[in-house]
């Protein structure tokens, strides 16, 4: 039997400004492997499959920018990094793959031909070979509302795969929700991506009980690399010290990357530093934006001696990445990295890629502090600087990434500048570092920020997420709005007039809800808790 599946629909979204016409851009994120997954964003006709009982269905396109489509991407592919399987937007490398290998998720503002969902799929429909596709209905969703998006995207792909929903028990083992919102809030806030992942930073794959019964536990990661013709992608870093990855300093400083594929993989990198001095260290998870947004890795770094003894370990409670600063002696090294939980997540698929970073700072160094910092001011990116040395700066280049590992230049300003300001292109997440040269020759690099473009702040906005008998709104002009609850069923709406609103809550039952600003090009979606 066909076990259809779709997704609730935390917001519906009808009155949109739709982005089409243009050209999709091509990304593969594992050009090598044979399994595929395609997200299809330029429109899609199917006939012939398990979704045309009533004929030909023609999709149109996901109406998003390239900007958001690269941000979806980016979002779906870190989500399926650890296995040896290409996310895509090319259609030529799904048509080349293996016809059980393969499955295309067509994201269309197309819904009324399947009904009110964020999406749907039919579970373990990956291998059927028949081109059965899956669906995200980005328009019931809201077009602008990326997370959203990828988090449906990824989601339904799951299903594909044989994955079922991942539900929230209480103690007694009574049902709660068929959907597991996940627990926690800010960066390491972390929920079930077979479950409901649109309000949380960290969704992963995830071992727990699906909606039949609190003892039905499903391993997502084995049921992925077990039923659908792939596994796990290869390890490119070994787990052991004496086959350790020899990362050597260049100008007093290494970079490196990789990628923790499973629970058990743990990445040995050697470094020689060459003198008495300071190490630091940043281990940053791949992201798209400043928190380590759509990250799927919490960083733990440890560090050894030449002996293998244990020097320290690493792993800031309530951040993803870890940072090393500390004083050593010239000798060889090791850096063990490996996927954490923690307070929120499980330790079971904390996986994804990562970049490091290495610094050595000789014991007579000019420079005591390099520091870089920064802000978005009016769509604007504000980089500050701190230098505290002996010698004299010679120049000073600010550099930048949007991949997360290839520098580019950006401004050489004059010795003495400690701030740049400037206008980025698009919205892209951006990070940053400054290169300095001293008059002795040194050469340094500050540490990596990342900033990014959150749009214009003029939009209604609650007044507190907390809520009693009344929700509070204070409103730059006029707008539409609507409350709906986890199972995507509306409780209010209206209009805004400009100023302070009040919408009565006093019939609405505990628990979370969405409401939804709109006017007739913007929307925007807050969270609030029905006390």
């Amino acid at each position: 039997m066909k076990n259809l599946f779709r997704s609730t629909m935390m917001a519906l979204l009808f009155s949109v400004p739709l982005f089409t016409g243009a050209q999709v851009p091509v990304m593969n994120s594992y050009p090598t492997a044979t399994a595929v997954l395609f997200l299809d964003f330029d429109g899609h006709t199917l006939d012939n499959t398990a979704w045309n009982y009533n004929g030909p269905i023609v999709c149109d396109a996901a109406g998003m920018t390239n900007t958001n489509i690269v941000s979806v991407f980016n979002r779906v592919a870190e989500d399926y990094r650890p296995f040896n399987i290409n996310v895509t937007t090319e259609e030529a490398k799904y048509l080349a793959a293996p016809i059980d290998r393969r499955m295309r998720v067509v994201l269309t503002v197309s819904h009324q031909w399947y009904g009110a969902a964020g999406g749907v799929a039919f579970v373990g429909s990956f291998t059927w070979g028949d081109d059965t596709p899956c669906f995200v209905f980005t328009a019931a969703l809201g077009v602008n509302w990326v997370k959203a998006i990828s988090e449906a995207a990824a989601h339904e792909a799951g299903h594909t795969l044989g994955l079922y929903h991942q539900a929230r028990y209480d103690a007694n083992c009574v049902k709660i929700s068929d959907y597991h919102s996940g627990n926690g809030a800010g960066e390491i806030g972390w929920a079930p991506i077979m479950g409901v992942g649109y309000y949380q930073n960290l969704t992963l794959w995830n071992n727990g009980p699906n909606p039949y019964g609190c003892t039905n536990y499903q391993s997502d990661l084995s049921v992925i690399t077990t039923s659908n013709g792939f596994s796990f992608r290869t390890d490119e870093h070994p787990s052991n010290f004496v086959d350790a990855t020899s990362i050597p300093f260049t100008n007093n400083q290494f970079l490196t990357s990789g990628v923790i594929t499973q629970s058990t993989d743990q990445d040995m990198i050697k470094f020689v530093q060459p003198g008495n001095g300071r190490f630091v260290l940043n281990a940053v998870p791949y992201n798209v934006g400043t928190g380590n947004e759509g990250s799927d890795l919490d960083m733990q770094v440890t560090l050894y001696d030449a002996t293998q003894a244990q020097l320290n370990v690493y792993n800031p409670g309530t951040l993803l990445s870890s940072i090393v600063d500390t004083s050593l002696n010239a000798g060889t090294y090791y850096i063990k990295v490996e996927g954490r939980g923690n307070i929120y997540a499980p330790n079971y698929a904390s996986l994804g890629s990562y970049s490091l970073q290495g610094n050595y700072f000789t014991s007579t160094l000019p420079l005591r502090r390099l520091e870089l910092s920064g802000a978005v001011v009016n769509e604007k990116h504000r980089l500050n600087w701190f230098i505290d040395a002996d010698e004299q700066v010679v120049e000073q280049i600010l550099e930048f990434t949007t991949n997360g590992r290839n520098f580019i230049s950006l401004s050489s300003p004059a010795a003495a500048d400690r701030l740049y300001l400037y206008t980025p292109m698009g919205n892209n997440a951006v990070q940053y570092r400054l290169k300095v040269t001293f008059d002795n020759g040194r050469t340094y690099y500050s540490n990596v920020i990342t900033l990014r473009n959150v749009g214009t702040d003029n939009r209604p906005k609650l007044l507190t997420n907390l809520v009693n008998g009344t929700i509070t709104v204070t409103s730059p002009g006029s707008y539409s709005y609507e409350v709906v609850d986890f199972t995507g069923k509306q409780t209010a709406k209206g209009q805004l007039s400009k100023g302070m609103n009040y919408i009565p809550a006093s019939a609405m039952a505990s628990g979370m809800y969405v409401i939804r600003f709109s006017d007739q090009s913007n929307q925007w979606t807050d969270k609030l808790v029905r006390q």
